[in-house]
């Protein structure tokens, strides 16, 4: 009766480690998935803005610290796009405004970079948040994905005028709600803080 016991006991562990083996291999196995689509959609989708970046800041990234920061690989130092989860704070030291469906920076933004690429290297003791913002209306999770391509536009442009990329942030993107202009959903804030 001890060996049955003894049997009942061996096949009940050994049950309970395969079920837990199989938990952790799928679980494993979704973030390595998860991380290959990220990155393969960073590949794809940070070229183009990267390029545009550098294109539509041309007066920004005259300063002599821009070549070095070409040089840099256009990622941030972890080679990742890390989304800070913060509230909204800091001194807001400009805003870029987007036309609808894009995040690419445009020549119509020149001077808006411009003055965002002052006030950003006038605080060169302090780090700079950038926030997407999208409004309320269409696909929630297409609309943060622009928020967010448009937030790397602008850190791309700052880094090509020659501002540190450890010093640049990305927030995490956010629906502007209440009863503001289409134009106010579609920017860019980026904000000093310490």
């Amino acid at each position: 009766m001890l060996d049955e016991l003894d049997d009942g006991a061996r096949i009940g562990v050994w049950t309970a480690l395969g079920v837990v083996a199989l938990l952790l291999f799928g679980l494993l196995g979704g973030l390595a998935i998860k991380q290959l689509g990220e990155r393969k959609g960073a590949a794809v989708a940070g070229q183009p803005a990267a390029a545009t970046a550098v294109a539509a800041a041309p007066a920004a990234a005259a300063t002599p610290a821009a070549p070095a920061a070409a040089g840099a690989g256009g990622t941030d130092p972890g080679g990742t796009d890390t989304l800070i989860d913060v509230p909204l704070g800091g001194e807001l030291a400009g805003t870029v405004y987007f036309a609808t469906g894009v995040a690419t920076l445009g020549p119509d933004m020149a001077d808006a970079m411009k003055a965002l690429v002052a006030a950003v290297q006038a605080a060169e003791s302090r780090k700079v948040l950038l926030s997407g913002f999208h409004d309320a209306t269409g696909d929630p999770v297409k609309n943060a994905e622009l928020a967010k391509e448009r937030a790397k536009a602008v850190r791309e442009a700052l880094k090509a005028a020659g501002v540190a990329p450890e010093r640049i942030g990305l927030r995490k993107p956010e629906s502007t709600t209440g009863d503001g202009s289409d134009k106010e959903a579609r920017r860019v804030e980026a904000r000093l803080i310490p």
